[in-house]
């Protein structure tokens, strides 16, 4: 999460400066909605994308790891979403979500349970036969 964090940081930074460009400075009032409204769509877009095309964002390829569906085929755009959205929600409820995994049989986060989705990992021919088609999934 660390990992995923430094990106999601470079991301907000570099569309939070472009905002800033764009409204001169002036985040007060509903531009401040707008600009958090914004932040939300612009994180999305850069998740459900990398999610729903290969289940994997740069740290998870790093890690080996690979977000499915509970039958271990891939998530499409709609569970993507989904899974965004409620993982919004476990860090808005005091990231209950997030240490839902420490008490659950199998490890999963609460909104990986919800939206039908978990974290494999992936063995080292599959990470290298990713491009090719080939390989299997443990």
């Amino acid at each position: 999460m660390l990992y995923e964090s430094l990106i999601v940081f470079a991301i907000a930074f570099s569309a939070g400066l472009a905002f800033y460009g764009v409204t001169n400075g002036r985040l007060s009032g509903n531009t401040r909605l707008v600009f958090q409204l914004y932040l939300f769509l612009v994180l999305g877009a850069y998740f459900i994308t990398c999610w729903s095309r290969g289940g994997r964002t740069l740290p998870t390829q790093t890690w080996k790891m690979r977000l499915v569906r509970s039958d271990n085929l891939p998530i499409g755009i709609g569970r993507a979403a989904l899974r965004y959205a409620l993982a919004w929600l476990s860090l808005l409820l005091f990231g209950v979500g997030f240490f839902w995994a420490f008490f659950d049989r199998d490890r999963q986060f609460l909104h990986d349970r919800l939206a039908g989705t978990r974290i494999v990992m992936i063995d080292d021919e599959r990470a290298g036969a990713e491009g090719r088609g080939n390989g299997e999934m443990r």
